[in-house]
Formats: C-alpha cells, structure tokens, sequence
C-alpha cells in the first residue's frame, strides 16, 4: 500500500524546481502573482540579499512530495543585527497527508538551521496558527493595520467577497500614475542618502536590515507584483520615499502601502507621501502599518482608521539572549513590507 512506502529527507537541488512549483500549486494553490512562476521561486529563495533560503523536500520513489522553506532575514537592533529565519512555501502533497511529512521536514529544517539564525517569525492566519503553537511558537501580538475607504459604496458592496477566493474586481486595473520602485530606487546617491539618515535608526527595535541592496531586491525586482514609489525632495536632497502596489482584494482594488522611509520620520512629510498614494491610482481602500507614534498623526489627518482585525505575528526565538526581546509587540519596528506576499 501506498502508505507503507519510505520517503527521504534532503537538501533542496536547482534541478528540483519544476517539481516543487507542482508541488505548491497542488497543495497551495497559485502564488500572490497569481501563478507559480520560476521567476518568482528563484527572486524569493536565490536571489533574496539575506542568503538562499533554506530548503529540505521530501522524496518517495523519485517524486517531490514535500517542502520545507525557511526564508533568511535579518533585523537591524540598534548597532547591531539578528539573523532569522521566515517559514515560507511549506507544503505536503493532497495525496501524502497524514504521514507526518510536515513533523519530519521541520525536525530536520530546525537542525540545519541551528546557528545560523536567532529567531523565527511568521504572520499565520487562523488555521495554521495551533500548528505553530504546538510546535513552541509564541504569539507576540497583533500587528494593527490602518485603512483608509475611498469609495465607501463600492466597498460596503463588496465587503463579502475579501473572503472569497474566486472573487474578481468588477472594474479594469486602475492607472497608476507613479515611477516604478525600480526606476526609484535606481538613483544610488539619492536613495543611499536616505538610508543614512538618522531617522532611519531602530532606535533600539527590531526593523528589517534596509540597504540599498535589499529595496532593490524587495520592491525593484520582484516579479508580478508591480511596486511603485513616490518621493519627496527637499533643498536639493531625497526627504522620503513611499513604496506601494496595487491589488485585487476580492472585487476590490487596494493600494498597499509597504514602505514610508522618511528623514527624521517627520510626520508631515510622512502625510505628503500618504497623499501621493492615495493620488496615485483611482483604487477602493489603502492600507498601511507604521510603527512608532510619530507616524499615527499623519496616518488620522489622511482619513486611515484602524481595520478591526490585524495580522498575527508569533516568533520562536531558537537563541537564549536576544535582544531587545522578540516576544514582546513593543520590540519590533515593522512594516507592511516585511509582512506581506511571502
């Protein structure tokens, strides 16, 4: 019988992807672009600045029937950094389940991991969120998210369908009138500038190592998702940047607000690039996280309320000592960008 056949573990191999993106579209479905794409495979876990990711699959006879996928990271944390580790792309065949494939990838992903990374973190939704608690996962808190409505009619009527998978926005992609982040992000001097200012320090929190290396990467060559930017200069010099896609949601379209990189994180030129977004494209709602008290002003002077339901995010600290501590909500400084598509 099926069931009484042995399968490996082991390293994932380049040669494995056209049978891992099987794999995921028969346990996971199509991907955030919509399909499962090489290019999007390899963007996120060969070409990510943080290091290849972590890959282990499950093997019988020859045939992928499972992936482990732990995506590198790293956080900044006042001088110094933290390495981490994402679970992304974890998946077990429909036919496979029940063998404990899941157990046995993430037993041997936990021990190649050790070492090279601090902590694990993740933002599971509500049915794999016991899966990680069993596991010794803890919840840090939720991660509140502020909206902002546009149209109120057309979202009032379209409300029910953000939980339906095959719900299509009954309006054409709107325009975006705004530079790809590609294009933005290519002025080296500008944007290196901006990154250097003081204002971008964690002030002691744990925030995403952003380089120059990395935003390129994140939101200039990620495939299918169509990141834009908007950017304010002042006296001759970059002031902030905001980075940005729009979505469907249902039969809605979004604008997602991934990244405000601002100078000092001056509330009023955080409220400038807020107003840049929402002029940017004709969409129903935006939405938006930011850290830190600062840019709450900004976010209420803009019309952003917070959404009933935010995103939760646990973390498995696999080091005794981190610091500032990562199970407490009040040490983290994150955004949108670093939450959301993996």
């Amino acid at each position: 019988m099926r069931a009484t056949r042995e399968y490996a573990i082991r390293a994932y191999e380049d040669a494995d992807q056209p049978a891992v993106l099987e794999l995921l579209g028969a346990a996971l479905g199509p991907g955030p672009g919509g399909r499962r794409s090489p290019e999007f495979f390899g963007w996120k876990h060969q070409e990510n600045p943080f290091g290849r990711s972590l890959m282990l699959v499950a093997e019988e006879e020859g045939r992928i029937i499972g992936l482990r996928a732990l995506m590198r990271w790293r956080f900044r944390a006042g001088d110094g950094t933290v390495s981490a580790a994402r679970p992304v792309d974890t998946a077990t065949h429909p036919d496979a389940q029940g063998r404990g494939v899941f157990s046995r990838l993430t037993k041997e992903a936990l021990s190649a991991l050790k070492g090279s990374a601090s902590l694990l973190f993740n933002t599971p939704n509500e049915k794999s969120l016991p899966g990680y608690l069993k596991m010794g996962w803890r919840v840090v808190g939720s991660i509140p998210i502020s909206v902002k409505v546009r149209r109120p009619l057309r979202v009032a009527a379209g409300i029910r369908s953000l939980r339906r998978a095959d719900a299509a926005p009954s309006e054409g992609r709107p325009r975006i009138l705004a530079e790809t982040a590609e294009a933005v992000l290519s002025d080296d001097a500008a944007i290196s500038s901006l990154l250097e200012d003081p204002g971008m320090a964690s002030s002691g929190r744990l925030m995403t190592l952003r380089t120059l290396e990395y935003l390129r990467w994140r939101f200039g060559a990620a495939p299918l998702l169509d990141y834009r930017a908007v950017r304010r200069d002042e006296d001759g010099a970059p002031a902030g940047m905001a980075i940005f896609r729009v979505r469907p949601r249902g039969r809605l379209w979004e604008s997602t607000i991934a990244e405000i990189l601002v100078r000092d994180g001056d509330p009023r030129l955080t409220a400038m690039l807020l107003r840049d977004v929402a002029q940017a494209a004709p969409v129903d709602v935006l939405t938006c996280h930011v850290s830190g008290s600062p840019a709450r002003g900004p976010l209420r002077r803009r019309g952003f309320l917070r959404a009933p339901l935010g995103m939760t995010f646990v973390t498995h600290p696999l080091d005794d000592g981190v610091r500032p501590d990562p199970t407490e909500l009040s040490s983290w400084a994150l955004s949108l960008g670093d939450l959301e598509v993996f």
